[in-house]
C-alpha cells in the first residue's frame, strides 16, 4: 500500500502549453495530457531531462527541454528516434513507402499483415515505425514467448506520407537538445546526477503486460533506482496506476515508505488498451487515472 503522508498537490502553477501532435502512437500514450504531466516538473536550471521509458516520447516533446536523453531498451523503438534527429529525410521515406504500398494494395487488410511479417521476421524501425500509426487503437502489443508482434490493422486510415514528414519535421525540432540512446532504464538512471531530472512511466501493474520487455520489468527494482538517484539529488516524478474503472477501483501498490513526497492524480480519459480489448462495447466506466509520484514538493 502507498504511505498515507503523501501530500497531495493542487493544479500545478507552472504553465505548460499542450502540444497534441504525436509523432508515434503506443500504448500508454500520454500526449493528451503530458502538458499536465510536464507542469509538475521542476524547472531543470543547468541539469538534464530524463526520460528512460520513452515511448511515444509525449512528455519529452511537450516539455521541450534544452538537454535531455531519451532511452528505451527495445532497440526498433529508439532506432526511430536516432533516425529522427541522424536523417529525418530517411525516416519521412520508411513511412512513405510502407504507406503507398499499403494505400495502393486492394486487400488493406493483407498489405498491412505483410509489412507485420516482415517485421516480426526481422524486427526493424522502420516497419514499426508504419505499424505503430496503423496497428488497431495504437496498442502496439507482443506476445511474451517470443515477442511477435499480433495487433491486427486499425479501422483508420494512417496519416498521409506529406502529414507525417511535418509531424517528423516538428518533432525533430522540439527534441533538438535530446540525445536518443537504447539502454536498460538502470543505465539511464545511472546518468543522472544533482541538479537532473527524471520522468519515468514505465509498464504498468495492472495493465500493460503486452509491452515489450514488460513481462521481465519488476516495479520493486524500479523504486532502488529511484532511491539511489533521489540520495544523489535527482529529482524523480513517475506516473503509475492509479484508479480503473472510473476510479471505482485503486490500484493497490506497495510503495516504499518516505521514497515520495507528494503526488498528484491525472485523468487519462478512457482506456486505449480496454478500447482494444472490448471492441463494441460501451467505455463510460472505462475511465482511467494515473498517479503521478514526486520525490519532491
Amino acid at each position: 500500500m502507498g504511505p498515507a503522508s503523501l501530500e497531495t498537490l493542487p493544479r500545478p502553477g507552472l504553465p505548460v502549453l499542450p502540444f497534441r501532435t504525436q509523432l508515434l502512437k503506443w500504448i500508454g500514450n500520454k500526449q493528451r495530457f503530458a502538458h499536465e504531466i510536464a507542469s509538475y516538473l521542476p524547472a531543470l536550471d543547468n541539469g538534464t531531462y530524463f526520460e528512460p521509458f520513452l515511448g511515444s516520447g509525449a512528455v519529452l516533446g511537450t516539455l521541450r527541454p534544452p538537454r535531455a536523453v531519451g532511452s528505451d531498451g527495445f532497440k526498433p523503438l529508439m532506432r526511430i528516434w536516432q533516425m529522427l534527429h541522424d536523417d529525418v529525410d530517411q525516416l519521412i521515406d520508411w513511412y512513405a513507402e510502407r504507406w503507398c504500398r499499403w494505400n495502393e494494395a486492394k486487400d488493406k487488410r493483407a498489405a498491412y499483415e505483410a509489412i507485420k511479417a516482415a517485421y516480426n521476421a526481422e524486427p526493424n524501425p522502420a516497419d514499426l515505425l508504419f505499424l505503430s500509426r496503423s496497428c488497431y487503437g495504437g496498442v502496439v502489443r507482443f506476445r511474451a514467448n517470443d515477442g511477435y508482434m499480433s495487433t491486427p490493422t486499425g479501422v483508420h486510415k494512417p496519416v498521409s506520407p506529406e502529414s507525417f514528414a511535418r509531424r517528423a519535421r516538428l518533432w525533430q525540432d522540439r527534441t533538438a537538445g535530446a540525445k536518443f540512446e537504447h539502454m536498460d532504464y538502470k543505465e539511464a538512471f545511472a546518468l543522472a546526477g544533482e541538479g537532473d531530472v527524471i520522468y519515468c512511466d514505465p509498464p504498468y501493474v495492472h495493465a500493460q503486460t503486452i509491452l515489450y520487455g514488460a513481462q521481465a520489468f519488476r516495479l520493486a527494482e524500479l523504486f532502488d533506482c529511484i532511491s539511489d538517484a533521489k540520495a544523489r539529488g535527482v529529482k524523480v516524478a513517475l506516473s503509475i496506476d492509479g484508479t480503473k474503472k472510473s476510479g471505482h477501483l485503486a490500484c493497490d501498490l506497495r510503495i516504499p515508505e518516505g521514497l515520495f513526497q507528494a503526488e498528484a492524480l491525472v485523468n487519462c480519459g478512457r482506456s486505449m488498451l480496454r478500447r482494444f480489448q472490448l471492441e463494441g462495447f460501451s467505455l463510460e466506466h472505462e475511465v482511467v487515472a494515473d498517479r503521478l509520484l514526486l520525490t519532491y514538493r
